[in-house]
């Protein structure tokens, strides 16, 4: 037996206005999947990608890769998970902003009563990068150096408190000083506004001319050259995203001339297309969640109708912390 779920498409790519709202039919999952009404939806900046064609979609697509709700049903083969279990994801194939779907179920993780919808639909594909970001990516020890853009966004003030939990010295960047506020009150080391001072100075001048060990940088073209030159020879330059573009060409001599320097271009979806490795990664942050190390800050609430007011949001950089659509 069918429902009809209200969800929000895409016929073309473009601005914002190219969000739709529509009813859609949700039938009884397959074998491997799982049927979810959602309580809430994440908002993140690959759903600008998808929206906009960055990130190609076959269309028409639903959008939306990350939401929290309550287990309806289940296919054959699922164990993990049972009607009236509540969980969480961020996962493939994009389709979250709905009030309920069908979808693989290998991805979708049990929350914790602790941790509520709202929470886990803001935490779970923000707090699952920075979970690779800070462990699956290059190794980082106590007392490392690391250079975060964006620090009072959504990722951003998840990965001030990662970092502070594990004793790593982390520089924020952000766009006013009372982002670089936020991100101090988090758990950064230090924040830059980026509009008054030179990033890449700066940091050279904290680091007494020495630079940090790792940048982790979403903003991508903006960014890219003073991210090379914020790093210490042999350093790891890890590009995670595009908020201003994408990185344009370059020559690999920049890496040889800024002294060794390693670069990599990770994806959340990567690291969790192993469904053990999804579930590993969704418990190590469900673990700092539920022990207070990491605090879920959500600044910003929509109805699922408004969800190109949200969009307009996040582009114009005028959020903090995590955006949710309530439905």
């Amino acid at each position: 037996m069918s429902q009809t779920a209200r969800t929000i498409v895409i016929h073309e790519t473009g601005g914002p206005e190219m969000l739709r709202i529509e009813d859609r039919d949700v039938v009884a999952p397959g074998p491997g999947e799982i049927r979810i009404r959602h309580h809430a939806c994440g908002l993140n900046f690959i759903d600008v990608y998808q929206r906009m064609g960055l990130y190609p979609l076959e269309l028409p697509h639903a959008l939306g890769m990350e939401a929290a709700g309550v287990i309806e049903a289940v296919g054959t083969g699922v164990t993990h998970l049972k009607p009236g279990d509540r969980a969480a994801y961020a996962a493939a194939p994009p389709g979250a902003y709905a009030e309920a779907r069908v979808m693989p179920a290998a991805q979708v993780c049990l929350l914790p009563a602790a941790i509520g919808f709202d929470q886990g639909a803001a935490m779970m594909l923000k707090g699952m990068t920075v979970e690779y970001l800070f462990h699956r990516t290059t190794p980082l020890k106590r007392g490392d150096t690391v250079l975060f853009h964006a620090a009072a966004g959504g990722v951003g003030l998840i990965a001030c408190q990662w970092a502070r939990s594990e004793g790593i010295q982390l520089i924020g960047t952000a766009g006013s000083d009372e982002k670089c506020e936020l991100a101090l009150h988090h758990g950064a080391s230090q924040c830059i506004n980026y509009r008054s001072e030179d990033f890449a100075s700066k940091v050279r001048e904290l680091t007494d001319g020495a630079g940090v060990d790792v940048v982790m940088d979403s903003i991508g073209a903006d960014t890219f050259v003073g991210s090379l030159d914020s790093l210490k020879p042999l350093g790891m330059m890890i590009s995670f995203g595009n908020a201003s573009g994408p990185v344009p060409p370059f020559g690999l001599a920049m890496l040889a001339q800024r002294g060794s320097l390693k670069i990599t271009r990770p994806t959340l979806f990567t690291h969790t297309a192993d469904a053990t490795a999804c579930q590993d990664m969704a418990q190590h942050l469900f673990g700092k969640v539920t022990k207070g190390d990491i605090q879920i800050r959500i600044d910003q609430r929509f109805p699922l109708e408004r969800v190109a007011d949200a969009h307009r949001a996040l582009e114009a950089r005028q959020t903090t912390g995590s955006t949710i659509l309530e439905v």
